[in-house]
């Protein structure tokens, strides 16, 4: 056969169809133009029938071949059960429909999926769903057993969550609890856990009722002050010592745990002076470690309520710390010398959280009272010794026993030392007793002074004394305790360096192993590097970022301490990532200069919250979205208009709900689903609208890659990712 050059250069697989074409194809035969081909070739072509095994057609698929057969009736091509080849036009249609069978059953599972995660969202928040005790940490694969799900469905929630974890990684409750709840489970903390108590408070409950009234005495009542931030609190204090302690502070907030001792004289000359201790704690929800430290060694609660500001977050809190602790409390209603003062509506906030007043009926004690002009002040301390005098069996010690009682502030001082406040709860203290914390010892008693700076040599019970003579810095909130016998006492493993007196005084970094180990590096990680004055803001800094911690952005301390920052702290931050918080202190040296070259973000505050709402504000840009989902409406389709560039105009009828602008929409046919698409825009009449309720009618701009038809159904929904 004669073939033009142009066909002989054209490379091709042979047929055979009575002849046999060795260097030419079909379809490039069928693309040249009449004049090209060869009229006997062109007739043949015509002719020709190009099949394909249905083998070959199921690899294409990814589909077993039987499975294949048996589904080709379903979609409307009857090619019989023993067939071996189908035509190649066929084979062409076939992989088209095969693709929307897939895209729909992909569209009903999604659906059936959204469905049923909002019905679960639904029982959870309703509390019917199922419950599940989980341990405090666990693998994936016991996770699931527990809750008795696939794993596989386990693993999906997890990843929706943002969390990459293998069967074998550990996970901690938080986590899972909140994968639980996105399963449809309520989780609850089993048994072992929850921490135990402190031993230390323990003990020193038990020094407290040790005796049967042979020694004690009574002591000086111990009142603590709680309440809101900057509703007068230390200013209340300030009215009470005549000395002034606001200017100290930051912002006019109380940082620290202060402690301090006055002696009342009241207005009846036969009444004789009285001693009294009033620990000041922080109002701010920051300091929630601190104000529970400081309702366990008081006698005596003092609320502080705003009368031009009401009863706040942390006034219930405080309330809910002093119930906690069984205290006996009064209600001191501070800033009446505003014109704004309501103090009938602070009274009825009050008798909502059940603290009902005595002239109500109740047992509350309130007070109007004005820190600033020293209105009621007195009154207000008559009222404490009337309480105190009333809880008298339970306000005494034996001032002859060897001392013990709690640390209530804790800080290196750069001349001093490693400095504590300590509240002497029992005993009495002397210089030169020796200094006992956690079974282990702390240093002796070198000098003591008062609240107000004067050394004194002894310090009986109640009494609030600074102690120079630690080894090292305790804890707040540890136990004190001078030992029947020193030799029981264990030393110091480390000692603090005194090269650099503050600076050098760090508290070694915060250990995690278990959750280290529980994500595996998994989740987004916010690192940070703590530094501050005193151990006492240390320890409500840390208390607070323990509370925004969270199952999706694992904040970690990479390490914390007292004193200035040093290039050792950056360096450190460059090879961590750290962020740098600096509280009450700053880069000393080369510190700033290296923290700029090596690009370490460094934090400087003297406010607390505003750093703690610092820290919240980086956790939240690394929280991972959650996808929240929403059934809408639906819209009946009733007119198809024109067709457009991406779908078509359609009116239609709110049947059901809302539809709205920029939705997604199920096309729903004979009550299966075919197809989603995006509404575009909306009119109703010809105003452009944002959403359209049930019973109008409306115009919409459907984008979708089927032809909807009339009398189809479209289910609009929402869904969207949110920060959680």
């Amino acid at each position: 056969m004669h073939l033009p050059p142009k066909l002989r250069m054209i490379p091709s697989r042979p047929l055979v169809f009575g002849v046999r074409l060795t260097k030419i194809t079909i379809s490039a035969i069928l693309c040249l133009t009449d004049q090209q081909l060869h009229p006997y070739i062109r007739n043949i072509c015509k002719s020709v029938t190009i099949t394909m095994n249905i083998s070959e057609l199921a690899r294409k698929l990814r589909v077993p071949t039987e499975e294949l057969r048996a589904k080709l009736p379903e979609l409307g091509f009857d090619i019989g059960q023993k067939a071996i080849k189908i035509p190649d036009r066929d084979a062409g249609r076939i992989q088209y429909a095969w693709r929307e069978m897939k895209n729909r059953q992909y569209l009903q599972k999604k659906m059936e999926d959204q469905k049923a995660r909002a019905e679960r969202k639904a029982m959870v928040q309703e509390g019917t769903a199922e419950t599940a005790e989980l341990p405090a940490t666990m693998t994936v694969r016991e996770f699931a057993e527990i809750i008795n799900m696939p794993i596989a469905k386990v693993m999906q929630e997890l990843m929706r969550a943002g969390i990459l974890a293998s069967l074998n990684e550990r996970i901690d409750f938080d986590t899972a609890s909140i994968i639980s709840e996105d399963l449809g489970i309520l989780a609850t903390l089993a048994e072992g856990g929850k921490k135990a108590d402190e031993e230390g408070l323990v003990k020193l409950e038990e020094v407290m009722k040790e005796g049967d009234g042979v020694g004690l005495e009574y002591r000086a009542p111990v009142i603590v002050v709680m309440g809101h931030v900057d509703h007068g609190k230390t200013k209340l204090l300030d009215a009470i010592r005549r000395t002034n302690v606001i200017d100290t502070e930051s912002g006019g907030i109380t940082q620290h745990i202060g402690a301090y001792q006055v002696i009342h004289e009241p207005k009846d000359v036969k009444a004789e002076k009285r001693a009294l201790t009033f620990i000041d704690t922080p109002g701010h929800e920051a300091f929630t470690v601190m104000r529970s430290r400081g309702a366990k060694v008081a006698d005596i609660a003092i609320l502080v309520v705003a009368a031009d500001d009401g009863v706040q977050p942390q006034t219930r809190e405080a309330i809910d710390i002093i119930k906690a602790s069984h205290l006996p409390y009064i209600v001191a209603i501070n800033k009446i010398d505003k014109e704004e003062a309501n103090i009938e509506k602070i009274k009825s906030q009050l008798a909502e959280l059940n603290l009902i007043p005595e002239e109500w009926g109740g047992k509350t004690i309130m007070i109007p009272i004005s820190a600033k002009t020293e209105q009621n002040i007195e009154q207000l301390l008559d009222m404490i010794l009337l309480v105190a005098d009333l809880q008298k069996g339970h306000i005494m010690a034996d001032p002859n026993r060897r001392a013990i009682g709690t640390i209530i502030e804790s800080h290196v001082d750069g001349g001093e030392g490693p400095v504590a406040t300590v509240l002497v709860q029992s005993g009495t203290l002397k210089v030169g007793d020796v200094l006992g914390v956690k079974g282990t010892q702390y240093g002796k008693v070198r000098a003591m002074r008062a609240w107000d700076g004067k050394d004194i040599k002894t310090a009986p019970p109640s009494t609030p004394v600074k102690i120079i003579g630690f080894k090292e810095a305790p804890s707040i909130g540890d136990i004190m305790e001078v030992p029947e016998d020193v030799k029981t006492l264990s030393k110091l493993k480390s000692q603090p360096s005194r090269k650099a007196g503050i600076e050098e005084i760090t508290v070694s970094a915060k250990v995690q192993r278990s959750d280290d180990e529980d994500d595996g590096g998994k989740k987004p990680v916010f690192n940070l590097i703590i530094k501050a004055d005193v151990l006492g803001s240390l320890e409500a800094i840390l208390g607070m970022i323990e509370k925004i911690d969270n199952p999706y952005v694992k904040v970690k301390i990479v390490a914390r301490g007292l004193g200035n920052i040093t290039d050792t702290e950056i360096l450190q931050a460059e090879a961590t990532k750290a962020f740098v918080i600096a509280f009450n202190v700053k880069p000393v040296g080369t510190a700033s200069a290296l923290a700029r070259d090596k690009k370490v973000q460094i934090g400087q505050y003297s406010v607390i919250y505003k750093l703690l709402e610092e820290v919240e504000d980086r956790v939240k840009l690394l929280v991972p979205a959650e996808q929240v989902y929403t059934e809408l409406g639906s819209l009946k389709v009733l007119a198809i208009f024109q067709k457009t560039a991406n779908g078509l105009i359609v009116g239609g009828q709110v049947t059901k709900g809302r539809i709205e602008k920029s939705s997604t929409a199920r096309v729903m046919r004979d009550g299966q689903i075919i197809a989603e698409g995006t509404i575009d825009s909306l009119q109703c009449g010809k105003t452009d609208v944002r959403l359209a309720e049930q019973g109008e009618e409306c115009g919409i701009n459907f984008i979708c890659k089927i032809k909807v038809e009339v009398g189809d159904v479209l289910e609009v929904y929402r869904e969207e990712m949110v920060a959680r």
